[in-house]
């Protein structure tokens, strides 16, 4: 049985001071969650914040992006082990935005989620289709080309210790939200390729979460599906009650 996980992403919000209200809002409201791992991700300069806040607690922090190298002149990144070191579990990858904006590619997917492993932090591996590709009907070959030529060059010791997320494009910060059952189609798809690389064992441990415009509202209905492990949450997880609610489903 897979256990289900919410995660938080903030995307750019919140300042520490902020990060420190939030804490103080949810933690009461999650005192007594058991039957789910809980995760946020604040942007990097609420990090510090958000784990001493997170001490005590069931909840890990996990950053938003990664660079694939240890150190070196590459100003402005973030290597794994400073990541580490701050006390994340885990990290988003390939979070479409990162790939709409700031050109990431499979191959870029790839290599941060092999250094976030080397670091011993959980990767949560974004994949998802555009409108376009998905009104042309292209999500199966899109969604097959994200995990080939990232995932599927994975060892299979390294594929088992990701998660993969699938959120499409058209429905992140959109408030369009995939049916349940487009979702699940897509978690199938993904669930099988998997077992086609890996072999069904691996298929059936792997985690796989939806993203996009999740909100209280309809998490029950997606969480009714039987491949879908769980949530990868944007705006409904700045506040504390709406994640909350998410997060208590």
């Amino acid at each position: 049985m897979r256990r289900p996980l919410m995660a938080g992403n903030w995307k750019m919000f919140k300042t520490p001071l902020e990060t420190r209200a939030f804490f103080e809002a949810f933690k009461p409201l999650i005192a007594d969650s058991r039957h789910a791992d809980i995760v946020i991700a604040p942007p990097f300069t609420a990090l510090e914040t958000a784990v001493a806040c997170a001490q005590g607690t069931a909840i890990a922090i996990g950053a938003q992006d990664v660079f694939w190298e240890k150190q070196g002149a590459f100003t402005g990144e973030v290597s794994p082990l400073m990541l580490r070191s701050l006390g994340c579990r885990y990290v988003i990858i390939g979070h479409s935005e990162r790939r709409q904006y700031f050109h990431e590619t499979d191959d870029t997917v790839r290599r941060k989620t092999v250094a976030a492993l080397e670091a011993a932090l959980t990767p949560i591996v974004c994949v998802g289709e555009t409108l376009d590709e998905r009104e042309s009907e292209a999500t199966e070959r899109v969604l097959t080309r994200q995990f080939s030529d990232g995932l599927g060059s994975l060892t299979p010791e390294q594929f088992a210790r990701i998660i993969i997320a699938y959120e499409p494009v058209w429905a992140i910060g959109t408030g369009r939200t995939a049916t349940p059952e487009l979702a699940a189609a897509a978690h199938r798809l993904l669930r099988q390729l998997t077992a086609d690389r890996f072999g069904r064992p691996a298929a059936d441990a792997l985690r796989i979460l939806y993203g996009g415009s999740v909100k209280p509202d309809n998490i029950k209905s997606l969480m009714a599906q039987t491949d879908i492990d769980g949530a990868l949450v944007g705006g409904a997880s700045l506040e504390a009650a709406s994640f909350a609610s998410i997060v208590n489903f």
